[in-house]
């Protein structure tokens, strides 16, 4: 593969970038200066007292003096009326000057924020700065918050935007050019400066003691890009994004002109003061120094009050952690809880669930009998259980589709060892209802403000509190949030409460924040990071065992959430390939060079895309027409720590990574990567640390062997895998006279017991449900499987315990005195072989049928599956209640009895049409399509035996019946030609029944 070669490689210095204005020289004022400043001034004298002067003296007062009549239309218009009416006008120009005036001097002397503007004042606001900021160019506190002389000739909006504010514009045409242009030169930049950064690192803390002057820096307005970040200021200002800190440590805690503070990997906020290390250079950089004479009183107590809060902070010796007043948006901070309705502080299973910090003492991660890593994460396992479903249900029907003549693959495997400790620890963990409603929350919001013509506002994170609510941390202030999400507890957060994303219904729009990824839990809330949002690079530091349980929960999580449509996830550098969890999501690159190379044309491709579409981000094309085809995440998982020019060329790729719906999550063992925006530390104790976020989480990992378990569990349930399962039923009865069971439960149609007492009391569905799920899992269940069935938002052991002891009582023991409920050496509760569902029956009878004793016996195969058809009376428990036995959403029952009902008739139409019983045959068919109406395969069969009659009539009929079940859907391909060989007028026949 061709290495790339980049300038900084060729070993010559790179040719100019332009992409930084020169230093700020220091000079004395000369003597132009104060002339100026007198010319300013005199001009300023003439407009604002000498023209009201002379109006008053020279004009008089313009206006009439009596009330207004009909006779003045009627007089004639003299000199002295066209004067009076150019005097009216003179008179508003110059109230109007002297507002800009106004507005002009408080914005300078200030030094908060953009000057406002005067309504129509265009050319009058302008002047206006002119001449304030040559008059008080003469005084060093005053230049240090106007425009630089040479943008006094630039139109307002120029002066508006500074100039450190160009490096990214909106996409499209020359916009998009620039854009390009300025992330190469950052590229160069940065490739320049990786070799200095370490000496630059050493001697920023001292560089501003050695300089007689302090230099500061505002923060100018986005105008049309993303918000200024302390990295971009330091690669404009300093020559190495990465001397950020120093920026940081200077400023950090220190209270705004806006009353806010500055905290680590934040947006920071147009308006802001930052004191800068005196080696910055640029034309937006002022020098001020300690004492300004020339400087007004206020502008000197603004200045010596923020160099107050920096020798406070200095002399600290600490980092100050967010105190409970601190609202900035800067910090991941913990959202508020709101308290619960019925006051009990009751949360949903999401909250009940233990919050394991993800790295357990043992080494496998396994703990407490199951791996506590899955059972304390209840969106990740809700999204592995979900994905694991649907991959075995397809497993399922292709065996179905390819099984001619015999059921082939009919049960899944069941998982032995460390991966049924993961099955269970997934069903005890997962909260599909909290997928569900956060899924329901984020459309319906992303549905709301695209009815309101408002974009998608800048999520970095997402809390789930205990008590169900969810938060969404913004970037920036956006406004009031459309009904029913509510304003937190500052402007930058927005809250749903669970009662109402629960009145949520489905809308049909893309996935607003498909990026956003479980990190793990801090005070009973869940933190979701937006990976996609975060501008740059996100590092995460540790050993590299523990990044790597962190970075295989991450892809975990993103491959199978349920708040996402469609995204890529590239790995690289991952021991354990996690690709099986989710094929059409996951790719894994063998290297970094592969990575790099990738990303660069998919950039590339993206901002051409976005240029081409009108749009400026991601976020805006989400909401527009192309949403479902456009604008789908890309999230990079590096876990191998880049070197050298690819380290820089990522750094590069980062940076306008977020605009583009791309993130990167990248491992470093120093911790010191470039373009790193959010810094990140996994401990050996399971803790998530990132101080100058303000987060300590317990975090969510997947460590080594739970990653093997998994994955284990889809590659056995793979589709391609599906002819080699066995068709063997976990469990055989004795079928025979004497195989007589104890307790018969019939759950094929409406639920019963026979041969137990009802339970006594309101604790009896309760006891039939656990039963239930023991006779659904002959294999065992395990004691926490079995409460978090039955309990959904949790329950103390000694509940579960109680409940185990009455169904052990409930249901006795045989003659030799064995309970009928047991405990085999696993832990799990296992059922003797004297209990026994009609579930049980069938699947014997049919397994004796096909591959027992009737294979050799004709007469016996028929008896077999007539008597296994007569058993299914309807659907699965067809009886339960409302609002239990939730846990079958979690099971493939619902998909193996149709198709068992369909084997079942099938094997005995074809048993009956052997000896040209057609009517037999019909009858079976139709009586299993009672349980199984959308197999095709009954229908093809069913053609077959009505055309077996020779009745054409009932033959037409039945396809126009089958046409009419159709749908808009049209009748299969298979069918369609079934029909063409037994029928071929059947389309006009159809038509004709019609």
């Amino acid at each position: 593969m061709a290495r790339r070669t980049t300038s900084s490689s060729t070993g010559s210095p790179p040719g100019p970038r332009n992409r930084t204005p020169q230093p700020l020289p220091r000079r004395r004022r000369t003597f132009g200066d104060f002339l100026k400043a007198f010319g300013a001034f005199l001009a300023l004298v003439v407009l604002l007292v000498g023209v009201p002067g002379a109006l008053a003296t020279q004009i008089g007062w313009p206006l009439p003096t009596g009330a207004p009549s009909l006779d003045w239309l009627q007089q004639e218009i003299t000199v002295d009326t066209f004067i009076n009416v150019l005097t009216v006008l003179v008179w508003f120009a110059w109230a109007q000057f002297t507002a800009c005036v106004l507005v002009e001097i408080k914005a300078a002397l200030s030094g908060v924020g953009m000057p406002n503007r005067v309504p129509g004042a265009g050319p009058s606001q302008l002047l206006a700065r002119q001449l304030v900021a040559a008059l008080l160019l003469v005084g060093a506190t005053a230049a240090s918050f106007t425009p630089g002389l040479s943008q006094l000739g630039h139109s307002m909006e120029g002066n508006q935007r500074g100039t450190v504010a160009a490096a990214q514009q909106t996409p499209g045409g020359l916009f998009g050019q620039q854009q390009e242009q300025a992330a190469s030169n950052a590229a160069a930049a940065i490739a320049e400066q990786a070799s200095n950064a370490a000496s630059h690192a050493e001697s920023g803390s001292g560089s501003t003691a050695e300089e007689g002057a302090t230099k500061y820096y505002r923060i100018q307005p986005p105008e049309g890009r993303h918000h200024d970040s302390l990295w971009e200021v330091a690669e404009r200002h300093l020559g190495d994004g990465r001397r950020y800190k120093e920026i940081y440590q200077l400023n950090k805690d220190r209270t705004q002109p806006d009353g806010s503070k500055l905290s680590e990997a934040s947006l920071i906020r147009p308006g802001w003061i930052l004191e800068m290390p005196a080696d910055a250079r640029g034309g937006d950089l002022v020098e001020m120094p300690d004492e300004a004479p020339k400087a007004s009183e206020q502008v000197q107590r603004q200045i010596h009050e923020y160099a107050k809060t920096g020798d406070q902070q200095q002399g600290g010796g600490g980092q100050q952690g967010a105190g409970a007043g601190d609202r900035d948006t800067a910090h991941i901070s913990v959202p508020q809880q709101r308290p619960d309705s019925d006051g009990s502080g009751a949360s949903d299973q999401q909250a009940q669930a233990p919050h394991a910090s993800g790295a357990s003492s043992e080494e496998s991660g396994f703990s407490f009998g199951l791996p506590e890593a899955l059972v304390g994460a209840p969106l990740l396992a809700a999204g592995l259980l979900g994905a694991l479903g649907r991959r075995r249900r397809q497993a399922l029907w292709q065996s179905a589709l390819g099984a001619v003549g015999g059921r082939r693959g009919m049960e899944p495997p069941i998982p032995t060892g460390t991966a049924a400790d993961a099955q269970d620890a997934l069903l005890v963990g997962a909260d599909p209802e909290g997928v569900r409603l956060l899924d329901l929350s984020l459309r319906g919001l992303a549905a709301a403000l695209a009815a309101e013509s408002r974009p998608l506002p800048t999520v970095y994170a997402a809390w789930l509190s205990g008590n169900g609510d969810l938060h969404l941390q913004l970037a920036q202030p956006a406004g009031k949030p459309p009904a029913p999400w509510q304003l937190g507890q500052d402007q930058t957060f927005w809250m749903l409460a669970r009662t109402d994303a629960e009145s949520y219904e489905d809308v049909d729009t893309a996935a607003p924040y498909p990026g956003l990824v479980s990190l793990g839990t801090m005070d009973d809330s869940r933190l979701l990071l937006n990976l996609e949002s975060v501008p740059g690079i996100v590092s995460l530091s540790g050993s590299e065992r523990d990044r790597a349980g962190v970075f295989a929960s991450v892809a975990a999580e993103l491959a199978t959430n349920g708040w996402s449509d469609r995204m890529t996830i590239t790995l690289v550098g991952f021991g354990q390939d996690l690709t099986p969890l989710a094929p059409n999501r996951l790719r894994h690159l063998d290297d970094i060079e592969a990575l790099v190379e990738t990303m660069e044309a998919e950039t590339r491709q993206r901002r051409g895309a976005l240029g081409a579409a009108g749009q400026d981000s991601v976020l805006t094309g989400r909401t527009g027409p192309a949403q479902h085809t456009r604008w789908a995440p890309h999230l990079v998982l590096l876990a191998a720590e880049p070197q050298g020019e690819d380290a820089v060329k990522l750094a590069e790729l980062a940076a306008d990574a977020s605009r583009l719906g791309i993130g990167y999550l990248v491992g470093t063992e120093s911790g010191d990567l470039p373009g790193a925006a959010w810094e990140m530390e996994i401990t050996g104790e399971g803790k998530l640390l990132a101080p100058l976020l303000g987060l300590e989480l317990d975090a969510q990992t997947l460590p080594l062997a739970l990653q093997q378990a998994v994955v284990e569990l889809f590659v056995e349930a793979d589709p391609e895998r599906a002819s080699t399962n066995t068709a063997t039923p976990p469990f055989l009865v004795d079928i025979s006279e004497q195989g007589r069971p104890a307790v018969y439960a019939r759950l094929v149609g409406p639920y019963e017991i026979i041969g137990l007492e009802t339970p006594d009391g309101e604790r009896s569905p309760l006891m039939h449900e656990a039963l239930a799920l023991l006779l659904l899992h002959r294999e065992g269940v395990h004691p926490r499987v079995l409460s978090s069935a039955l309990w959904p938002r949790g329950v103390t052991d000694d509940v579960r315990d109680a409940l185990v002891e009455r169904l052990r009582a409930w249901l006795g023991g045989d003659p030799d005195g064995t309970p009928r409920l047991g405990t085999d050496a696993s832990g799990r509760l296992t059922l003797a072989k004297s209990v026994v569902s009609d579930l049980d029956v069938l699947r014997s009878l049919y397994h004796e049928a096909t591959q027992g004793q009737g294979v050799n016996s004709r007469a016996v195969r028929g008896r077999l599956l007539t008597d296994a058809l007569v058993l299914v009376r309807g659907p699965l428990l067809a009886d339960r209640p409302q609002g239990r036995y939730g846990w079958l959403t979690h099971e493939i029952i619902d998909a193996q009895l149709p198709l068992l009902v369909a084997d079942i008739g099938l094997a005995l139409s074809a048993f009956h049409l052997e000896k040209g019983r057609a009517e037999k045959a019909i009858e079976a068919l139709n009586a299993s399509l009672n349980s199984a109406p959308a197999d095709e395969r009954l229908w093809n069969e069913l053609l077959r035996a009505t055309h077996a009659t020779g009745d054409t009539d009932r033959l037409q009929r039945l396809a126009a019946d089958l046409v009419s079940r159709s749908g808009a859907r049209g009748v299969p391909p298979r069918t369609e030609a079934l029909l063409d060989e037994l029928l071929p007028t059947w389309r006009s026949g159809v038509a004709a029944v019609g």
